[in-house]
Parts: structure tokens; sequence; C-alpha cells
């Protein structure tokens, strides 16, 4: 291929999400992956509704999205590219070991269109440490690094 050709972005609809992630809903927050290298960087895609339940309560009178959410879904973001090309991914679960360097830049609200760019800065095989930056219309509305480990479905601990 050609340098100044453009490549076909690799994306994941809901199902191949579902295939890779064990969220479903309520807490699954990643709609759609829009393209990701492997082994590298993954860009997903939670779209931000009224019908969220998180809105019944924060806050009925100011529906903001929860910066605790948002990271969530950089780290789910994070999972689908970490377990993408991993064979026996059935057998694993991927446990938040820490969050750091965590900054919000705006409050993001129902009509929001959540994009995250996620990238990995080191893994050590069951230990990994991403990247992750948020935005909202190409303005930054979080950020954080976050380590996660791969633990065995069957006996809970790590491998």
């Amino acid at each position: 291929m050609s340098e100044s050709a453009e490549r076909t972005p690799r994306t994941l609809d809901i199902q191949a999400i579902q295939d890779l992630l064990p969220h479903r809903y309520p807490i699954l927050l990643v709609d759609r992956i829009l393209d990701y290298e492997p082994g590298k960087w993954i860009r997903g895609v939670k779209n931000i509704t009224m019908g969220d339940p998180i809105f019944q309560g924060h806050f009925p009178s100011r529906a903001i999205f929860p910066g605790v959410l948002i990271v969530e879904a950089m780290a789910q973001t994070g999972g689908c590219l970490v377990l993408q090309d991993m064979v026996d991914r059935k057998n694993k679960l991927i446990y938040f070991m820490s969050i750091d360097k965590v900054k919000f830049r705006k409050p993001v609200v129902p009509g929001d269109q959540l994009v995250m760019h996620i990238e990995i800065l080191s893994d050590k095989g069951r230990i990994c440490k991403l990247r992750g930056v948020a935005t909202v219309d190409g303005q930054r509305a979080a950020e954080a690094e976050f380590m996660s480990m791969l633990v065995d479905v069957e006996k809970g601990e790590a491998k």
C-alpha cells in the first residue's frame, strides 16, 4: 500500500463489542469502535442520551454525564483494544489497577457524542498501561492514564 493511499478504518459494531466485553446495559459504555490499530490505539464512541438511566439522579435539573463513567467508557474502549487479538479472551476479564492523571475539562451532557481515543503506553502481558482522551465536538472533555490487569475468569485471579 502506498503512503498516500488511505486505509479502510477497522470498525466494530455493538455486537462485536459485546463479543469482546462482558459488560451489558446499563453499564456497557461503548456504542461503536470507529477505528483501531492492533496493539497500538483505538477510537470509540459513546452517544450520550437523556435515556441513559444515570440522568434520573445525576442531576434531574441539570443532566451531566458523571466523570467516573467517562473514565469507565475510556477503559472499556481500551479493553476492546487489549482483548481484540487475544485468542482465549472468553476466559479473561480486565480489572482496573490504577487511574492516574485524571482531568475533566468540560461537562458532557445529553446530545453529546463522546469520542474516546485510547493508546497503549506499555503492555507487559497481563498488565497494560493506557492513556485516554475523551472529546466532544473536537474539544477535550476528559483525559486519564489507567492500568489494568488481565485475570482468569474461572479462577478470578491474575494469570
